[in-house]
């Protein structure tokens, strides 16, 4: 099953930047080397088996855009699932950026009125840190009055940190069908096994697609963090010819291991109980891969049809 994904925004905002470092493993000082997106750049990205994102990466140029809302309003913007429109947070045409985004807005709600929309607003890095909740919060005020009658999801982003992980999480989430089952299943799984926390990430991009947390934990970014982290590091053995299989990290408050665990996703699994040796706990992944396996095989079923 194919899901058309439109990524658009001004010209030099960073749309190709976030798509190369999430879906082609880039790493962010590498995106420096990309060009100009020149009209629209197609990619086809397969995820979790069937699930194929149809990529629309859409060049910003003012040329461009004025010709996406004419000549090209259908072919662009009929059958959309998701629209990703990008900000840059320093463009000094904000009023500009407003009106093509409007303009975008309108063609969806023409073509695809069921699509679901996000907004985020890029490059924050370039921000003083205590501006940025300051600066981000009025920037979504401002997005989402802008918007209606459409309901707008805005995050912000960096290529150099994890914001852009938990962004493209957060989007992908809402493109898989069968994701309330997958939690129902965690769940179940990490009861059994009394396990803290049971996450699920996407093989290919390591970006978590779903997780049940048994007991609370203080930092809310550690899903987007951990995504960036093994990225970094599973590209890091590709490049001395090593395949990155699994991990185990361990001290005197917590155990975490992250495993292959279906042929599309890993799984890591978190532990505060010190008397539950490691061998008790990958026993336990391996024991649950086959029920995740057929989970998977139904979802992929479900793409087909």
């Amino acid at each position: 099953m194919k899901k058309k994904v439109l990524l658009m925004g001004k010209s030099g905002s960073g749309k190709t930047s976030m798509r190369s470092i999430i879906f082609a493993n880039y790493i962010a000082r590498d995106t420096r080397r990309l060009g100009a997106t020149i009209d629209v750049e197609h990619s086809h990205v397969k995820f979790l088996g069937n699930l194929v994102l149809n990529l629309w990466d859409c060049g910003g140029q003012e040329a461009f855009m004025e010709n996406y809302f004419a000549s090209q309003r259908d072919n662009i913007f009929r059958n959309v699932e998701v629209l990703i429109y990008v900000f840059d947070v320093e463009s000094r045409e904000i009023e500009k950026d407003l009106r093509y985004y409007q303009s975008c807005l309108e063609a969806i709600i023409q073509n695809s009125p069921e699509a679901k929309v996000f907004c985020l607003i890029h490059k924050m890095d370039l921000i003083q840190e205590d501006q940025r909740d300051i600066i981000f919060h009025d920037r979504e005020i401002e997005l989402k009055r802008c918007s209606k009658p459409i309901d707008c999801t805005c995050f912000r982003t960096s290529i150099w940190d994890e914001t852009l992980y938990k962004a493209w999480s957060s989007i992908v989430y809402k493109l898989i069908p069968n994701v309330k089952e997958l939690e129902i299943s965690l769940s179940h799984f990490a009861n059994i096994i009394d396990a803290d926390e049971v996450l699920l990430f996407e093989r290919a991009t390591f970006l978590v697609i779903s997780h049940y947390e048994l007991r609370p934990h203080r930092d809310t970014h550690r899903f987007e963090k951990v995504s960036n982290i093994i990225k970094q590091f599973k590209l890091s053995c590709s490049k001395v010819a090593a395949q990155f299989q699994s991990m185990e990290v361990r001290n005197s408050k917590f155990a975490a291991f992250i495993d292959v665990f279906t042929p599309n996703t890993y799984v890591m699994v978190q532990t505060s109980d010190p008397r539950i040796p490691s061998a008790a706990t990958l026993i336990s992944i391996r024991n649950a891969k086959k029920h995740f396996e057929k989970l998977e095989k139904e979802s992929q079923s479900s793409f087909v049809k």
